[in-house]
């Protein structure tokens, strides 16, 4: 059977759990270990994350303008959500 290997950082995939995706990883000096689970986003996490690239929320020097964005994300429903 071929080694499998990560898609995302390449290294050499040990375990099998039973939807047939691996659990367990090897790290470079042969060491087993379960990689750790990634945290959800808030919502004002996902609205920044869509729209930092928008040209109204950036300053000329390409910095955000996250008093603008505050604002956007308190008209929107998510936004409203949190200030029940």
């Amino acid at each position: 059977m071929p080694m499998k290997y990560c898609p995302n950082c390449g290294m050499k995939l040990v375990g099998t759990t039973d939807f047939g995706e691996s659990e367990l990883y090897v790290d470079t000096k042969g060491q087993y270990y379960k990689k750790p689970k990634k945290r959800k986003l808030s919502a004002w996490n996902k609205f920044v994350k869509a729209n930092s690239k928008k040209p109204r929320f950036r300053y000329r020097n390409g910095k955000l303008n996250l008093k603008k964005m505050a604002i956007a994300f308190r008209k929107t429903p998510a936004g409203r959500k949190k200030r029940r």
